[in-house]
């Protein structure tokens, strides 16, 4: 949520922001509805100030009557802050000022790429196909089974898919691997390791709201009756960790990561990447979360993608990274970056890794702040990011790596999770 002040003083910018986002909210109505606020939490004061003065004088029929103008009061303000909350919680986050302007994903701009595509002596294929012919992966049971976008997977792509897990986490919970990359990327950051955490996977659907994620609800598996909601990442609850808490600036940056399922019905995306597992209801994800001072915030952002870029580049996987349009970002983000992995199966880059900065936005939401040293408060500034897409990194792999005899060689840096360099058929 912005902050009302900065509504106020920065009115074309918010306004610019709602267009480029692609969003209506009557700023007029917002503004409006802050004075009202003001002049009546002014009135309720001043009521309260009388009633204190005729306790004093033991006057009861005053006294009952500024009982009933109080009440009459308090019901104004309510009123009025229940209006202005359901206002400003619709407007969007301030895009960077290095966001470029688009209506969807075609303003996005490629900033960097690495790696070059393999040149293969047959033809490849898509991971769909490979994945059935070795027996790895599974569409149509667990369509029998849970119907659409579900997946069985099998024998040794489990063992790969548990070697990646252990890969990434060795990597962010290392002080050591984390200053390589900090090293290797020329960032002025903290080389704090990444806290690992166990996640709830439901959530109160207020608190995701308070995330900016529960809209679209459509996106989301809601159970009415609980009023709970599924979460679609890991940063869905590990954002509210520090909910309603103050932080002390000696402790940040705090950082976390989590290894979880995500829910998400896809909505809106009947007929759309319907073959193997590229777009699922269910799917694994390592998330990363940080809470950050407000001056460390595009830094850790850049620290996030450094680490994302490193992972791919572990696995020799050939990828760019995008810096994401107005029309295509996502409703509380700040700046957003993704990387897309090349897969020569499809003979396209596809989004593997999505690293959003949020700034104050979810932070003064959730209440969460910073104490400074001098005693003052602030919201701290988060940042969430995908470590690995469990299932699209198995895709990259599968597709990079196949070879002519069918099988999957498995990158050297898993090998020794993995316990074998080739995964072949499932007997």
């Amino acid at each position: 949520m912005l902050d009302l002040q900065f509504i106020r003083d920065n009115i074309d910018i918010v306004r610019a922001a709602l267009k480029n986002k692609r969003r209506e909210v009557d700023l007029d109505r917002v503004l409006a509805l802050a004075d009202e606020r003001k002049t009546a939490s002014a009135a309720v004061a001043e009521i309260n100030r009388k009633r204190n003065e005729v306790q004093k004088t033991r006057d009861a029929e005053a006294g009952k009557r500024l009982k009933d103008e109080l009440k009459a009061a308090e019901e104004t303000y309510q009123t009025l802050e229940k209006e202005l909350v359901a206002l400003l919680i619709k407007i969007p986050n301030i895009p960077s000022a290095d966001t470029p302007v688009g209506p969807d994903e075609t303003g996005n701009k490629v900033v960097r790429s690495w790696g070059e595509a393999r040149q293969f002596s047959f033809a490849p294929k898509a991971h769909w196909d490979i994945g059935k012919d070795l027996g790895v992966i599974n569409t149509e049971k667990a369509a029998e089974v849970s119907g659409a976008r579900f997946a069985y997977l099998l024998g040794d792509l489990v063992l790969l898919q548990q070697a990646l897990i252990q890969f990434v986490f060795g990597i962010l919970t290392s002080r050591d691997a984390l200053a390589g990359i900090i090293k290797e990327a020329k960032l002025d950051v903290s080389d704090k390791p990444f806290v690992p955490v166990s996640i709830p996977l439901m959530m109160r659907s207020q608190v995701m709201n308070r995330m900016a994620r529960l809209d679209p609800i459509d996106e989301r598996y809601y159970f009415e009756k609980d009023d709970m909601v599924l979460v679609g990442s890991a940063e869905h609850t590990l954002g509210p960790l520090h909910m309603d808490e103050t932080i002390p600036e000696a402790r940040l940056p705090l950082r976390y990561v989590a290894v979880s399922p995500a829910f998400r019905r896809e909505a809106g995306t009947y007929g759309k990447d319907t073959k193997g597992i590229l777009r699922q209801h269910q799917f694994d994800k390592i998330e990363m979360e940080s809470f950050s001072k407000p001056e460390d915030g595009f830094s850790e952002q850049e620290f996030f993608v450094a680490i994302q870029e490193h992972i791919m580049r572990a696995l020799k996987i050939p990828y760019q990274v995008v810096l994401i349009c107005t029309g295509d970002m996502g409703f509380p983000d700040q700046r957003q970056f993704d990387i897309e992995a090349w897969m020569p199966g499809q003979q396209a880059y596809r989004e593997t890794h999505t690293a959003d900065y949020v700034g104050g936005f979810q932070a003064r939401r959730l209440n969460t702040k910073v104490k400074r040293a001098d005693g003052t408060t602030e919201p701290v500034h988060m940042n969430d990011a995908t470590a690995a897409a469990i299932g699209r990194t198995l895709i990259a792999i599968i597709e990079n790596y196949q070879q002519a005899d069918g099988t999957i060689a498995v990158p050297e840096v898993l090998q020794k999770f993995v316990g074998k360099k080739v995964i072949g058929k499932v007997e």
